[in-house]
């Protein structure tokens, strides 16, 4: 079901589905932001990542003695989710663990997300509650699609990416038949904290950023006009559009968690930027949308 949220400004559109944000629509304009989930390029718009974020080494990942499969990034958004919460400005669902859930992932939890709008500012607000008896591990991460370009233009060619604060970008890339993370350090200089997108910027791999080197990403029109801008306080983030497609979208992608490296062969306790939830323990994190009005 698709529930709304509206100001002067904006109209929000949300599906109870994966409680993923479908549309942001400028109401003086009627100028959309988000990718509409063309499966041509790419058939989603904007999932949360849980509770896993990237693929597992073998498709797959070992607990207490046992081997789980597991698809890339988890099954969340893949799951129907309750409304629970609705006021003017505010959205709450929740996702609550159930035996198909334990099946493949044995932790009982709570998933909450939130959507607040004020302004042209929409908050993203998640809540992680282990409502089991033992150790819970997990990862947690965004993937907003914005469409790129917005004037009309053939391709994102001539567009850049702003990375506040910033003289480069140190980055891993991951395998296209895998997923996985490889261990080479990769750096994207930058002019003004911008690097321009290309007609082959995408086709090589994700941009995996580490060591929390910016809190602000966006994108910017051929005349350094901001369109949107992702504010996030991640361990780490994603820069990624379909390879090799010229996809007329791109994802900022905050994230709490990543992909297996290649050489990775531990235990689920031992992946890399896990996040661990004692019983009864809660898991909070936010991250914020600005949409920019466009001429």
């Amino acid at each position: 079901m698709r529930y709304f949220l509206e100001n002067e400004e904006l109209k929000v559109e949300i599906d109870s589905h994966g409680a993923e944000l479908k549309s942001v629509l400028d109401k003086r304009n009627y100028r959309e932001y988000m990718w509409y989930g063309n499966g041509k390029f790419w058939g989603r718009t904007s999932p949360v990542l849980f509770p896993f974020v990237g693929s597992l080494k073998g498709k797959a990942f070992r607990y207490d003695g046992r081997e789980y499969s597991m698809g890339q990034h988890g099954f969340a958004r893949d799951m129907e989710h309750k409304l629970v919460r609705q006021t003017e400005s505010e959205l709450w669902f929740a996702l609550e663990s159930d035996e198909t859930t334990l099946q493949k992932y044995p932790f009982s939890f709570r998933l909450s997300i939130g959507y607040e709008l004020s302004g042209r500012d929409l908050c993203v607000k998640w809540k992680v509650e282990n409502t089991g008896d033992k150790t819970m591990y997990f990862s947690i991460g965004a993937h907003p699609a914005f469409l790129c370009p917005v004037h009309g233009e053939g391709s994102k060619a001539g567009y850049a990416l702003y990375f506040e604060g910033a003289d480069a970008i140190h980055h891993h890339g991951n395998t296209l038949d895998t997923g996985l993370a490889l261990r080479e350090d990769l750096v994207l200089p930058l002019k003004e904290h911008c690097v321009e997108i290309t007609d082959s910027f995408f086709d090589r791999c994700t941009y995996m950023v580490e060591g929390k080197q910016t809190g602000k990403v966006g994108i910017r029109d051929p005349k350094g006009q901001p369109v949107v801008d992702v504010t996030f306080d991640a361990p780490l983030f994603a820069i990624w559009s379909p390879e090799g497609k010229n996809a007329p979208f791109l994802c900022i992608e905050p994230w709490y968690g990543r992909c297996d490296a290649e050489d990775f062969a531990g235990e689920l306790a031992d992946r890399a930027y896990t996040n661990v939830l004692q019983a009864g323990q809660i898991f909070e994190a936010q991250y914020a949308i600005t949409y920019h009005a466009i001429g």
